[in-house]
């Protein structure tokens, strides 16, 4: 049976873009299958009392830093978003409408490329209208999906789910049952893929 990687994500994480670059890759190496499971970072900062780094102005220049070493590293583009923090929920519903089709691939790349490459604002409709038209979606489609109960509540179940299994900030992977927090771990959990198969 294929290991499995779950990633617990929010498109507003700068380290969850950096980590998205990456695993994809890493869990073909390892004959791995990927499971993406959206959540609310917001959410799971109320229910556990943490915060972004960027709330302690220290922190979020060493952090974003930081970020860039990490970004050189994988040979990928990392800016940072002048209009961040940015309210993803509607985002992550989009997320968790496509999360088992075969268009979430495609929506995570236009999403986190105008997130994190292009500097988009896109907690503005206005713009995500035309992020995901310019990918090839059809926005109005897609908000209507948005507004279905079952979307809301698969991003709610996940949310509340990544809480109770000790998550407090994205991205969290998790391997049997193994917790890694943060984009800087893909080396632990590659270690980890390595020493269960």
């Amino acid at each position: 049976m294929s290991k499995q990687i779950e990633f617990f994500f929010d498109v507003g994480s700068p380290a969850s873009y950096l980590a998205w670059t990456q695993l994809a890759a890493l869990a073909k190496r390892h004959d791995a299958t990927l499971v993406y499971r959206p959540m609310l970072l917001g959410g799971v900062f109320q229910a556990t009392g943490n915060q972004s780094p960027a709330s302690i102005e220290a922190k979020g220049a060493y952090t974003r830093l930081d970020f860039q070493r990490f970004a050189r590293r994988y040979g990928v583009t990392l800016n940072h978003n002048p209009y961040f923090p940015i309210n993803t929920l509607q985002l992550m519903r989009g997320a968790e409408a496509l999360r088992e089709t075969d268009q979430l691939q495609p929506y995570l790349t236009a999403v986190f490329t105008a997130m994190w490459v292009d500097e988009q604002d896109m907690g503005q409709p206005e713009v995500v209208g035309k992020v995901l038209a310019a990918a090839d979606f059809d926005p109005s489609e897609l908000m209507e999906r948005l507004s279905d109960p079952k979307v809301k509540q698969g991003l709610k179940e996940t949310t509340e789910e990544a809480v109770r299994r000790g998550v407090f900030g994205a991205p969290t992977i998790f391997i049997d049952g193994e917790m890694f927090f943060g984009q800087d771990r893909l080396d632990f959990v590659e270690e980890k893929l390595s020493a269960s198969s």
